[in-house]
């Protein structure tokens, strides 16, 4: 009797596994955890039949995490591309160890189709499909008993083997079903457990997007149509993120700015920091095609500090590849006004573009990163290689056969993350496309590495004035610009010629399935975009006087080229290459230094970031550049402050100012 009464009293033990990356001692809330236990706690009919577990959060030892699981019943992962593998190794042993267990997988890597995800991996007991908290729920209170059969949006192998798929069911319409985890105190012992650490947040104020973007698996829980959580909660939860001096919030909204009370809740945000300091910053995905909405909500938040700039996610500019990538409906015209008035207004801007999208080829690639810069985008454009999510649509084997898309695994590496961190026995990975029908592996590599030259030599500032000048004088595109450094040979330009052969050995070996990154052990101990390394390679090596040398001798030589009659502007490209090395930021710069010029260099160059490009004219000019001002401890530190930070802000020259503190978008 006394034993079936303590089995009848026995709390059921439940843990939650959401880990997140990690950024220096700040690390996310695992929010997807906290919105299943507050759903769970204000809707199950047996409450105090079951107790939450402090939830893993972060990368750790399988061994550890184990132990801090080992006492729990049911254990539910929530399942990204960046904690698979980690999940999965965690999931395997708690099943080695307790048969008993139950293991329980949702969020978006969960195949839609899980039957051979389940087979490959039989220690899972269930998987979730689509939003998990109403399945999740009844999932675990149907565990044990006959009817678990019976419950919508789960799947599952039966002991003969036979798998089991239910029906998904119906989407939560009303958000405010779900209690807030922030306002009902799920993390206020996680927080203060860990008292020294800093907290990142996610945070939701609408699910579901309009568009079917077939790279993308952002809404493919939650489908198209756009449920939101009431305003009052909102603001309420921003108000706790700034009792809590929250620094950093991501914003998981597809489109923020879509809405119209969007713009309210970036007022409320702005006020909120004016009078308190908190949050710091608030990273949001802008709309697609409500340019007004897009532009007042991301003005609002960069007028405040909220914002550090802008991102437009264009991912492509050729028309082509965007009705292949079902984003022929976005308007490019929506971006590129935003870009302008954006750049009027003095807001920073961010573009991005996808490498290897079906239908893109060399050349269009190329020449949309041209058009992007002749409208303005001098600040950074970010170059990030496609790979292949689960449930979207390019994961589909007869979408990836249509266009002839070979992949590679390679392993996720955090960017500006340590090795150790990266590294804890159990590796992420990635499917990464690196050949298409209309991008062979040969172009593919020359893709990459003009991407990286790009970056290197017009968005890390490097010879931006130069360059930009050049593109006045001559009117050549910048593709064809950029393509004079990745045709040089080594005989005439050695110290260009390194450079480029460095971006196309890195790019042959991401093809071959080695790291998207260069790590370096001397240099912070951290896996750097090769852009930037290739900066620190050069200060290293005592080079960069010779680099700018080479820089001189090319630009002057294609000028003549192009037309000998520019002969007269040949004094123009030596001062403005002696303009841009001495204001690049580096160590040991400490003495302010001044700069005569023949012609109105910088305030053309200042100009034509600004977008009111004024006349290029002859005119006797001396420029005091300020060193002074910024110094840095060591070599690591610059590396850091300049290299590392300024990367965002594309603040590598005196004058300019990087960011305090940079985190990782959140993927």
């Amino acid at each position: 009797m006394r034993k079936w009464y303590t089995e009848i009293m026995r709390q059921v033990k439940i843990g939650i596994s959401q880990i997140n990356n990690s950024f220096s001692g700040a690390h996310y809330l695992p929010y997807a955890a906290g919105v299943l236990q507050t759903y769970f706690q204000k809707y199950s009919k047996n409450r105090d039949k079951y107790k939450f577990l402090p939830p893993l959060f972060k990368r750790i030892k399988v061994s550890d995490a184990v132990r801090q699981f080992e006492a729990a019943d049911i254990v539910g992962f929530s399942l990204y591309s960046w904690n698979e593998q980690l999940s999965l190794a965690i999931a395997k042993e708690l099943k080695n160890r307790n048969k008993k267990i139950k293991i329980i997988f949702g969020g978006p890597q969960v195949p839609d189709n899980s039957k051979d995800f389940l087979e490959s991996h039989k220690f899972i007991d269930f998987v979730v499909n689509g939003e998990g908290e109403k399945v999740f729920l009844n999932l675990v209170e149907s565990i044990g008993k006959k009817k678990i059969v019976d419950v919508e949006g789960i799947s599952f192998l039966k002991e003969s083997g036979e798998f089991v798929t239910n029906p998904k069911p119906s989407r939560i319409g009303n958000l405010e079903d779900i209690p807030s985890p922030y306002l009902n105190g799920v993390f206020d012992e996680l927080i203060k457990k860990y008292p020294n650490d800093e907290w990142l947040i996610l945070w939701e104020t609408n699910r579901g997007c309009p568009f079917k973007c077939t790279f993308c698996d952002w809404g493919s829980a939650t489908a198209a149509k756009l449920n939101k959580f009431e305003i009052d909660r909102l603001q309420a939860e921003i108000d706790w993120f700034s009792k809590k001096k929250i620094e950093f919030i991501f914003c998981c909204d597809a489109n923020f700015g879509i809405l119209k009370r969007d713009i309210d809740i970036a007022k409320y945000a702005s006020t909120k920091k004016l009078l308190t300091g908190y949050p710091k910053a608030l990273s949001v995905q802008n709309t697609k095609n409500a340019t007004e909405r897009a532009y007042i909500t991301q003005k609002i938040l960069a007028d405040s500090g909220l914002n550090k700039g802008v991102t437009l996610s264009m991912q492509s500019l050729d028309e082509h590849t965007l009705l292949n990538i079902k984003r022929d409906n976005i308007s490019l015209n929506t971006y590129e006004d935003l870009q302008t008035r954006f750049t009027r207004d003095g807001v920073p801007t961010y573009s991005d573009l996808i490498l290897g999208l079906p239908g893109e080829t060399y050349c269009s690639f190329t020449e949309g990163v041209s058009r992007l810069i002749e409208n303005g985008q001098h600040n950074r454009i970010q170059f990030n290689n496609l790979s292949i999510l689960p449930n979207s649509e390019m994961g589909d084997e007869s979408y990836q056969k249509k266009f002839q898309m070979e992949t590679v695994d390679t392993n996720i590496l955090n960017m500006h993350g340590s090795f150790a961190q990266d590294d804890f026995g159990v590796p992420e990975k990635q499917k990464l496309v690196i050949s298409t029908s209309s991008l062979p592996k040969k172009e593919w590599v020359k893709v990459r590495a003009f991407s990286w030259m790009t970056a290197f030599l017009h968005f890390n500032k490097i010879i931006q004035i130069p360059i930009i000048i050049f593109n006045h004088l001559t009117g050549e595109n910048y593709n064809n610009i950029f393509e004079y450094f990745n045709s040089v040979e080594k005989k005439n330009y050695p110290e260009i010629f390194k450079v480029k052969e460095h971006f196309l050995k890195a790019a042959k070996i991401i093809q071959d399935g080695g790291p998207e990154y260069q790590f370096s052990k001397k240099w912070l101990n951290i896996w750097w975009p090769h852009d930037e390394f290739m900066l620190i390679k050069l200060y290293e090596d005592e080079s960069i006087f010779n680099f700018y040398r080479d820089c001189e001798s090319l630009l002057i030589s294609k000028l003549l080229e192009n037309d000998p009659s520019l002969s007269k502007y040949k004094s123009l490209v030596e001062q403005s290459i002696r303009l841009n090395y001495e204001m690049l930021k580096l160590p040991k710069r400490t003495n302010n230094i001044e700069i005569s010029s023949d012609f109105n260099v910088l305030e053309f160059y200042q100009s034509v970031l600004e977008g009111k490009k004024i006349k290029l004219k002859e005119s006797k000019k001396k420029y005091l550049i300020v060193r002074k001002d910024e110094e840095w401890v060591d070599d690591n530190d610059w590396a850091k402050k300049v290299v590392w930070f300024a990367n965002k802000k594309g603040a590598y020259l005196y004058g300019s100012k990087a960011l305090e503190k940079y985190y990782a978008s959140h993927y």
